[in-house]
């Protein structure tokens, strides 16, 4: 994918993530140390299942991804997906959609944009 293709895709479908030195980039803002390592897991769980694996930076309150196709040399569909995945997963908020499961209370929130 060119680089124009990339920043296209990512204003059309994953507006929080950027291009960054060949890789997909995102932030998350967590309150805790505690957060980051949750966020950090679950990710590596998605990563796993779909055998693409990215690089993390974990520190308190901040969780970084970085995603790019080792074998292909940049970033393909593969870590649009995988971004897309992690994104639905990470942002999921139960108590915004009907059903028994309350969230997080407001005075502890898990992820922040």
């Amino acid at each position: 994918m060119t680089d124009a293709d990339i920043i296209a895709q990512l204003a059309a479908r994953l507006p929080h993530w950027r291009l960054e030195a060949g890789c997909i980039r995102r932030d998350f803002g967590t309150p805790d140390w505690r957060s980051a390592m949750l966020a950090a897991g679950a990710i590596g769980h998605l990563a796993e299942a779909a055998w693409h694996h990215p690089d993390l930076q974990i520190s308190w309150g901040r969780l970084s991804v970085a995603l790019h196709t080792h074998d292909a040399g940049g970033v393909t569909d593969k870590d649009l997906a995988l971004a897309a995945k992690i994104e639905a997963v990470l942002a999921w908020n139960p108590a915004a959609e009907p059903g028994p499961l309350e969230g997080v209370p407001p005075s502890a929130p898990y992820i922040t944009p």
